[in-house]
């Protein structure tokens, strides 16, 4: 899992072979299908085990956040932005290569958006005066909006500050609060 950690990031999914896998973590192909049935399962499982991690991450900013939704907003797009930022694998394999595999992980990509935006919802249904649409779309929205700006921060020639995609992120979460 390391190997693929670091080959799935750079030079990515698609240029990465068993073989390549393999040579890298010093395996066998053998003892690689003994443990995977292929590099998609493998990628499956680095991308799984990614989104539980910054989903623990974020609850527990949630559950330390000030008691207000833009509190709450604040310290869970932070924590989520800085988790995912802290290793730009990570971020690679969240946002890019899952994307990049094609329908081979929507399954798994389209779980780890619902969670998202569950969570995003479970921290706003407190304030439910403070949200005038839908809490789930709203919701995705922000698990959206966040994607794309981690996608930005990944490809751009010069990437954003964090602090710069943080203040974005909450300005689209606040800003679809509306009139509230």
């Amino acid at each position: 899992m390391t190997a693929a950690y670091t080959l799935y990031a750079k030079p990515g999914f698609a240029a990465t072979t068993i073989e390549r896998l393999c040579s890298e973590a010093r395996i066998s192909n053998r003892a690689f299908y003994e443990c995977f049935g292929g590099r998609e399962e493998l990628l499956q499982a680095l991308h799984e085990r990614c989104v539980e991690e910054s989903l623990a991450v974020v609850a527990k900013a949630l559950d330390e956040a000030p008691a207000s939704i833009e509190g709450r907003a604040k310290a869970g797009i932070r924590a989520y932005i800085e988790f995912a930022t802290a290793d730009w694998r990570r971020a690679r394999i969240m946002h890019v290569e899952v994307r990049r595999s094609g329908d081979v992980l929507a399954v798994s990509r389209q779980r780890a958006v619902d969670a998202f935006a569950r969570l995003v919802q479970d921290a706003s249904a407190d304030f439910p005066q403070a949200v005038p649409v839908n809490p789930r779309l709203l919701a995705l929205g922000v698990v959206g909006a966040l994607q794309e700006l981690l996608i930005e921060w990944l490809l751009s020639e010069e990437q954003p500050e964090i602090d710069e995609l943080v203040a974005a992120a909450v300005h689209i979460f606040n800003r679809s609060l509306g009139d509230a």
